[in-house]
């Protein structure tokens, strides 16, 4: 199916009445708003209305995965790198940040439409243009595909950056959180060298991504899985993953003599993990 015609779909799914009086709706709507140039009050409330009507369909697609897989999918036949991370698309099916990028595609996605409206382009009620039969809602959401890449490069960044901040802040004010790199490897009641976190350990850390160094960080300090979620806007899946992937690379280290992790407790973590295998 091509994008278009998803598009199509969800919006109808979603709207659920007769694509040929939407389309009717518009071209009326849009010639009435042509008189004043696309500004003023009268646009200013076709905002509101395009915004609360479109509102439900883009969430619908960013918790589904459309959004970002129609955008994938416009950018490779466009020939543009782009690549929304795992661990984001869990992100945007069920936490709050679907909500902080879907006002940032809007927002984009508005001043776009406004501007090509402006400009003499834009949505028309021509069944026979190149888009084929479009209703004005099914372009504009087929704008939000279209700014999606730049959005969600935006609060990718801007994630990162505060992992950023995570990873290389000072914690000694609450270090009566401290875990211990035991409680990292989930070794319990074993009391490690603090030199052994200040050496070998953290050159370790440090070639890793700055989210998986800020959950790192965290749980050594004693954090629970969903502060840390909360913290650094990740789900809890997404923090107990990054964590198992740095013991990974922390046991591949030991084994290159980069590190050296105590008998007691890779024995202790190598136990536990049995247990917990044997009692599901």
């Amino acid at each position: 199916m091509s994008v278009d015609a998803e598009i199509v779909e969800a919006v109808d799914a979603v709207l659920g009445w007769d694509g040929a009086a939407r389309v009717e709706q518009g071209a009326a709507r849009i010639e009435e708003l042509a008189c004043g140039g696309f500004e003023g009050l009268a646009y200013e409330v076709f905002e509101v209305e395009l915004y609360r009507e479109a509102e439900p369909i883009l969430l619908g697609m960013l918790r589904k995965g459309t959004l970002a897989r129609l955008a994938l999918k416009q950018c490779k036949i466009r020939g543009w790198k782009f690549f929304v991370h795992e661990d984001d698309m869990r992100l945007l099916h069920s936490s709050s940040e679907r909500d902080v990028i879907m006002v940032d595609v809007l927002a984009e996605a508005m001043r776009k439409f406004r501007r090509d409206l402006q400009n003499g382009r834009g949505w028309t009620a021509d069944y026979n243009g190149p888009r084929g039969a479009c209703c004005l809602m099914s372009y504009f959401i087929g704008q939000c595909v279209w700014v999606f890449r730049r959005a969600y490069v935006r609060w990718a960044r801007q994630r990162v950056s505060w992992a950023r901040l995570h990873a290389v802040y000072d914690f000694t004010e609450e270090a009566g959180n401290e875990a211990g790199i035991g409680g990292l490897l989930q070794a319990a009641s074993y009391e490690i060298e603090s030199e052994v976190f200040s050496t070998g350990f953290e050159d370790i850390l440090e070639e890793q991504a700055p989210e998986t160094q800020a959950v790192v960080r965290l749980t050594v300090m004693g954090f629970p899985d969903t502060e840390i979620a909360e913290r650094l806007k990740l789900t809890s899946a997404a923090v107990r993953k990054r964590r198992s992937r740095f013991r990974t690379a922390l046991y591949q280290a030991a084994r290159e003599r980069r590190i050296r992790i105590p008998e007691q407790l890779h024995t202790q973590a190598v136990s536990r993990r049995q247990n917990q295998r044997g009692a599901a």
